[in-house]
């Protein structure tokens, strides 16, 4: 039976059932292709699938004898070019596959798989600029893909679970697709699943070390877990492959502020608006850094220009706001209030005008249209968040349940013999800073920042299952042995080590919210000193509820749910002090102001520190503070933030009611 004989339906069915088979049954495929061209010599699609599969099969030097000529005999047809591109790859001639690549790329620029396949080829060939550009294109391609394409819609419209369904179901089918990769690590990324959006990108970059896009996103999941100095390295390995991308310098700036590299920070941020000077947000970035680096006029100056140049954007407002000490003028509330009449203003901004207003009309003692704005930055930004109290509430109970006298005692001894660390704990706002920077100021301590590795680690141990079925955290800490405390211990002490530059001693940490951690501190650094800052909680709670936080801390955008996670932090802290007497040291904020020179040495003596008068005039010892209150802990220490609160006293019931007994008992807590 000639061609002419057999019908064109089953030579259709017959080439689309080989073309599936390509990848995962290639012998097959050459077999069912081969039968095809018996009854149609030099078909054209049987030929290029006969090819496929022997290129599928390893077998380069068959796939070549085929799709060379096919090639050349139909040079306007794509998929040759792009599945001759492949076969060269197989047989190792990168410059080739290259060639061959960029003319199906020439035909088909939207052709995803064949920008993925050159910049493959183009990383073996050492052409990094060219992988990435390469790599971009696949990018904006995939956006075309029809495989892809109700993935990145899904994506866009925050569809999470439709965009994971779908793109596993593509990578089941193309488990290589670097495309696909990429954007499933968006999903748990969102989520702030970051050890599993990591484990995505790293896979990525295996199977395309010069997809730039991806090791972008690495870098900034490796920040979003404190992870700064693994950050980093991603950055740098960017810069070398484009190191004039505004992008990777921005979060290069980052990355160096986090880790107190604030003059490098700043000198990068100068740069990139020389070449950028309109970027509000550029603007408003330079103005955290100079903050940092103690250049408060220019930090000004740069708040006042990311206004200037977007009037409707709320965080430089906030930005000056969070100054503490800076004054609005007359006419910026009025502005403010302008842009919170536009019906148009994005929540982000919104929310950020209110808290500047707030700030603004408490200074000018308006306290009814102060409060008001405080109250609504709060609910906007609560109904935008996630935060569950009772999960506060069960990791206390569980906390409470294991660190028992007797589990306390039986671990004695164990974990990580070092006594540098000093743990500074409790609630924002409540004198940590100020507490740090009096340690500090003694020629033995450092003070870092707020270090990341205790909550890391927690997280790491919550994930685990030991062979008993025990799961999670903290939990799983009475199944560790001294061995494997220790070596937690560790982990820590190498983890902070790029934080200290001083070569003192001692250093600070001032996680604040390592007071739900204090077992595990004691567990694996039972020589660490642990301190825990404290005021009183109306005090506290409503400088808390008129503080806007970066990220974190969402237990603070509603009263009544932060009354009850001070309750649930005053709540553990008082177990402790049963089950550990003496361990943890308590500073009243109120004692401090009062009586400073015997809270200081009762302090120092804590710490097996001799007195030094350097710590009177903390003031005076120059740093990098990074949190709200860096422009406070310049001066002397005052009073006026004691009774603030009570200007507010007849709308806080709902904080009041939260906290309940903790009020009365607070001035006996220390």
């Amino acid at each position: 039976m000639n061609a002419s004989q057999v019908p064109v339906d089953s030579i259709q069915v017959a080439l689309e059932s080989a073309a599936k088979l390509v990848a995962a049954d290639p012998a097959l495929a050459a077999e069912q292709a081969e039968r095809v061209l018996k009854v149609a010599p030099r078909h054209p699609a049987a030929t290029l699938i006969l090819g496929a599969a022997h290129r599928s099969r390893g077998d380069a030097e068959a796939a070549l004898a085929i799709l060379e000529p096919l090639a050349t005999a139909r040079p306007g047809w794509v998929s040759a070019h792009y599945e001759l591109g492949l076969a060269y790859g197989v047989a190792g001639r990168s410059n080739d596959a290259v060639a061959a690549l960029r003319r199906a790329l020439a035909i088909s620029p939207e052709m995803m798989d064949a920008w993925a396949a050159l910049g493959r080829h183009l990383t073996a060939l050492g052409d990094t600029p060219g992988a990435d550009a390469a790599y971009a294109r696949m990018l904006e391609a995939s956006a075309h893909d029809p495989r892809l394409a109700d993935a990145a819609a899904a994506l866009a419209d925050d569809r999470l679970p439709v965009a994971e369904r779908l793109l596993l179901e593509h990578l089941n089918r193309f488990p290589t697709d670097v495309a696909a990769i990429c954007m499933l690590a968006d999903v748990p990324a969102r989520l702030r699943r970051y050890a599993d959006a990591e484990t995505l990108l790293v896979q990525c970059l295996e199977l395309a070390p010069g997809f730039s896009t991806a090791r972008y996103n690495l870098a900034q999941v490796l920040l979003l877990q404190h992870r700064y100095p693994e950050a980093l390295r991603e950055v740098e390995r960017l810069k070398q492959a484009n190191p004039t991308n505004s992008k990777t310098r921005r979060l290069e700036a980052v990355l160096l502020e986090r880790l107190g590299e604030v003059q490098r920070s700043v000198e990068i941020y100068r740069q990139l608006l020389d070449e950028a000077p309109r970027d509000p947000k550029l603007w408003h970035s330079y103005g955290h850094a100079c903050r940092t680096a103690e250049r408060r006029s220019e930090s000004v100056g740069a708040y006042r220009r990311a206004i200037e140049l977007a009037p409707g954007f709320g965080e430089g407002y906030w930005g000056l706001a969070n100054l503490k000490t800076f004054r609005f003028a007359a006419d910026d509330v009025e502005r403010m209030r302008v842009q919170l009449a536009r019906s148009d203003l994005p929540i982000e901004d919104r929310v950020h005008f209110h808290f500047a207003l707030g700030k603004a009309l408490e200074d000018a003692e308006d306290y009814p249209r102060s409060f008001a704005n405080y109250a609504a930055g709060n609910r906007l930004r609560r109904s935008v968040i996630v935060h569950d109290a009772e999960a506060v509430a069960e990791r206390v109970r569980q906390t409470r349940y294991l660190f028992t006298r007797e589990y306390v005692d039986s671990i004695r001894g164990r974990g990580a013999p070092a006594a540098d660390p000093i743990f500074i704990v409790g609630m924002p706002r409540a004198g940590s800073t100020l507490v740090e920077q009096i340690l500090s100021s003694h020629p033995a301590v450092e003070g870092t920042m707020e270090l990341p590795d205790i909550g890391m680690i927690a997280r790491d141990l919550g994930s685990r299952t030991d062979s008993s079925g025990v799961r999670g955290y903290p939990g799983i800490l009475a199944t560790l042995d001294g061995e494997e405390l220790r070596a937690f211990g560790q982990r820590y002490l190498e983890g902070t080590r790029v934080h200290r530059k001083g070569g003192t001693p001692c250093f600070t940490d001032k996680m604040t919210s390592n007071w739900m951690h204090v077992g595990l501190i004691h567990s694996i650094l039972p020589n660490a000193k642990i301190i825990d800052a404290r005021r009183h909680p109306m005090s506290c709670c409503f400088s808390v509820f008129k503080q806007h936080f970066g990220w974190g801390n969402y237990f603070s955008y509603d009263l009544a749910e932060l009354g009850r996670y001070y309750r649930d932090y005053v709540d553990l802290m008082t177990h402790f002090d049963q089950v550990m007497p003496g361990r943890v040291h308590r500073v009243l904020y109120e004692r401090l102001v009062d009586d400073t020179e015997t809270e200081v040495r009762r302090l120092l003596n804590y710490c097996g520190l001799p007195f030094d008068e350097a710590c009177l005039r903390f003031y005076e010892t120059k740093r990098t503070v990074r949190t709200a209150s860096s422009e406070q802990v310049r001066q002397p220490i005052y009073r006026d933030a004691l009774e603030q609160w009570k200007h507010y006293a007849s709308w806080l019931g709902p904080l009041e009611r939260a906290l309940g007994p903790v009020i009365e008992t607070h001035a006996t807590s220390g």
